[in-house]
């Protein structure tokens, strides 16, 4: 059920910085943003893949890696906020929300 809508953006800016909701597929291959996607309850997520197991933290770690590897930030700056062990995780983007955002878009823009 992929879905692009200008509308509907996982992230928001919040103080300090942006969240973004996503949903991630461990051991998919490659480490990869696959676009944004509407879940089954209408929630905005952006898809990516790590080639990482969901076991021990491994698959959130390469989620914050690739992430910040390409919205250039330092990974010390993405944090889990919620989801820890699920496939819809919420992470907290610190830094300036409308730079962050506006990486986020033109990202997001180049996957469709």
């Amino acid at each position: 059920m992929t879905a692009r809508s200008s509308a509907a953006r996982p992230w928001r800016a919040v103080a300090g910085g942006v969240l973004i909701d996503i949903r991630v597929t461990p051991k998919g291959g490659r480490d990869a943003i696959d676009g944004l996607e509407s879940l089954s309850n209408g929630q905005a997520v952006l898809k990516l893949r790590v080639r990482a197991l969901p076991t021990d933290g491994e698959a959130n770690a390469a989620v914050i890696a690739l992430l910040a590897k390409i919205l250039k930030l330092p990974k010390s700056s993405i944090a889990l906020e919620r989801g820890g062990a699920s496939r819809v995780k919420t992470l907290r983007l610190a830094g300036d929300a409308n730079a962050i955002s506006a990486a986020l878009e033109k990202l997001t823009k180049a996957e469709t």
